[in-house]
Order: C-alpha cells, then sequence, then structure tokens
C-alpha cells in the first residue's frame, strides 16, 4: 500500500472509530512514516546526549535488502508479517519455514500484534504504536502471499490484468520493462506497485507456478474495515470487545475513491484523498489534514530542528516528548515484541 492508503484512509479510519482529530493525526503520520523512516544509528546532541535510532523501512533498491538479517529485522515486523499458513499458534502450515513466514489477511499472528498494541497503550508512545500497528495489519492483506525475505515465492510471472482498466496498458509488457530481473525476488519487488493499487484486479503465477488471483478493491476495503474494528477495541481498551466497522455510507465513499482513482502515482492519489476529507465526503465532517515527510513541518525537523541528518543536533528538553522520539519508540517497541513475543508462539525464529 501507499500514501494514499497508510495516510489518508488509515486517517478515515481512525476518526470513523472515534478518535479526535489531532488523535487520528498521530495516528495516521505514524502509520505512513513507517515506509518513511529509512534511517538508522545514533542521533548525538551539542550537550552530549545520544539517542539510538532503527529504521522501518529499506529503499527496494537498497544493499541492505541482499542481506538476510536486514530483511528480518525490517520487512518481516514492519511489511511482510508472517502468517504461519492462516493458523493459530501451535499448528504448523505443510512444508517448509517459508510456508510460515508468507504473509496472510488477518492472520492470527496479525490479530496477536493488534492485540499487543490494545494490551500496551498506557506508553508515552501508544498513539504512534496503534498508528505502526495499523500500516503492518494493512500490509497483511496488500502484501499476502509475499514473504519479507529473498526467495522463489515472490517470483511473479505472467501476470495479467483481470479488472480491465486499462491503466499499465498489458500488464505483462509492463511489468517485464519495468523490473525484469534487476529486483530481486523479496516481498513484492517483482509484482512491482501491483499490490498496491487500490483500483486494480490481478493474476499472476508465482515461484511454485501457482495461479495467484487479487481483487485489490475488495482487500483494501476489508482491510480498512478491521482497521476500524480493531481501533475502536483500542479505544475500549479491551481487544475482544464486540465492535462494529465502518458504516455503509462511509465505505461506499471509500470504495468509490478506491475505484475511481486510476491513477498509477500514489501521491497523486493522497492528494484526492484529502481533497475529499476537506470537503467533507465523510461522515465526521469537513477537515483539513497534511503529511510532510520532510521540511519545517516534519516530525523530523520539529523534534530536531531539521529534517535532515547532521553530525550533531541542538538538545531541547522537547525532544523526549516530540512525535518523532515516540514514533522511534513505538518501532522499536513493536519490533521487539513482534520478534521475541509473538513469532515465537507460533514456532518461528526471526531475527
Amino acid at each position: 500500500m501507499q500514501i494514499d492508503f497508510h495516510h489518508a484512509t488509515t486517517y478515515v479510519a481512525a476518526r470513523l472509530a472515534g478518535f479526535d482529530k489531532a488523535e487520528a493525526e498521530v495516528i495516521a503520520y505514524a502509520a505512513q512514516y513507517v515506509d518513511d523512516a529509512t534511517s538508522s544509528g545514533p542521533v548525538y546532541f551539542d550537550n552530549k546526549a545520544v539517542f539510538n535510532r532503527i529504521s522501518s523501512a529499506h529503499k527496494l533498491l537498497d544493499p541492505s535488502n541482499t542481506m538476510e538479517l536486514e530483511n528480518q529485522l525490517v520487512w518481516m515486523p514492519f511489511h511482510f508479517l508472517p502468517g504461519n499458513g492462516g493458523l493459530p499458534a501451535g499448528q504448523n502450515p505443510s512444508g517448509t519455514f517459508i510456508d510460515k513466514i508468507v504473509c496472510k489477511p488477518n492472520s492470527p499472528v496479525a490479530q496477536d500484534m493488534v492485540r499487543a498494541a490494545i494490551l500496551d497503550q498506557d506508553k508515552r508512545y501508544g498513539l504512534h504504536r496503534l498508528g505502526v500497528t495499523m500500516h503492518v495489519y494493512a500490509d497483511t492483506w496488500a502484501h499476502q502471499g509475499f514473504a519479507g525475505v529473498m526467495h522463489e515465492i515472490n517470483e511473479v510471472e505472467r501476470a495479467e490484468e483481470t479488472g480491465k482498466t486499462g491503466v499499465f496498458g498489458k500488464l505483462k509488457e509492463f511489468l517485464w520493462d519495468q523490473v525484469e530481473d534487476t529486483i530481486p525476488p523479496l516481498g513484492h519487488g517483482r509484482a512491482n506497485i501491483f499490490p498496491d493499487m487500490p483500483f486494480l484486479a490481478w493474476e499472476y503465477r508465482n515461484g511454485r507456478d501457482e495461479v495467484v488471483s487479487r481483487n485489490n478493491t475488495g482487500d483494501f476495503c476489508e482491510a480498512a474495515d478491521q482497521m476500524c474494528r480493531a481501533m475502536k477495541r483500542y479505544r475500549a481498551k479491551n481487544p475482544d470487545a464486540a465492535v462494529t466497522g465502518i458504516p455503509e455510507n462511509d465505505m461506499s465513499r471509500i470504495k468509490t475513491l478506491f475505484v475511481n482513482l486510476k491513477e498509477k502515482d500514489g501521491g497523486k492519489r493522497h492528494e484526492a484523498w484529502l481533497e475529499a476529507i476537506r470537503k467533507g465526503e465523510f461522515s465526521f465532517g469537513a477537515e483539513e489534514i497534511h503529511y510532510d515527510e520532510k521540511g519545517s513541518n516534519s516530525w523530523k525537523a520539529q523534534a530536531l530542528g531539521t529534517s535532515f541528518d547532521v553530525p550533531v543536533n541542538s538538545y531541547k528538553p522537547e525532544f523526549l516528548t516530540s512525535h518523532w522520539k515516540l514514533f522511534h519508540d513505538a518501532i522499536q517497541a513493536h519490533r521487539f515484541h513482534v520478534s521475541h513475543e509473538i513469532l515465537p508462539e507460533y514456532g518461528i525464529c526471526a531475527a
């Protein structure tokens, strides 16, 4: 998924779950920033303080993608959550280890991840961790069938568009021209942006010569609805609370945006979503929201005074409660809990 879903759709789902505007903005910013936090390592301050951060993403052609440990530290906990074949803890899918770590939509692993964020919400970074969790949760629908390691199961051959939008021309030719063999079989790299397009219906053959059919619109609508339910349970402080999903009229508008915005550029789709929110096309009314990855309005610049990495930063006491610092606290907490608490319950050893 791209910024249109991770920021704008997440914001809409959060507002429909009952969060106020300020809370929903934190959740949505954190959800999108998972894709943008590509820097790691220590941040030094002029008073000798140091803050160590981790990254929650790599660029697709980053050399780190060839390192198995880095894949398990970044791609598996943040983008391709292992699905254990859709089975509960204590049960194993047939096959090998790869069959345990292929991503599955709304798997028991994913539900345990959501449960952990709900039960651990009393931390300063509670809302930030919820946003991180919603990013990973949504990606279990978009990234289903792929794994966050380099493996033949991630191969994509003979891709065909079945919905006939015509946006990509002939899908096979587009895939060959754009990807060929320059992209390693990591995650959905070989599938290019197809899993991220809300309007696309398509099919392909994976590395096991299995035909995989996908309807992104249906998957994205289900993801948004389940996210809203998860966030209602967060507000109830009860991971087992009986809740409803997105109201029918709001879901109709969400689906219309997914279907009608036939644009390859996620940034352009994002702008259309922000305009719909500005116009009050959802039941919570007209609101103005923004996402600034960089620049003076970015979380990083607000925390450090600049959105660029510099050798030494000026320290301010407010850094400790800044959104950027709390986001980095949240992704560390998320990765530790997923890798060291949840996955071992499913017999999965990952980083």
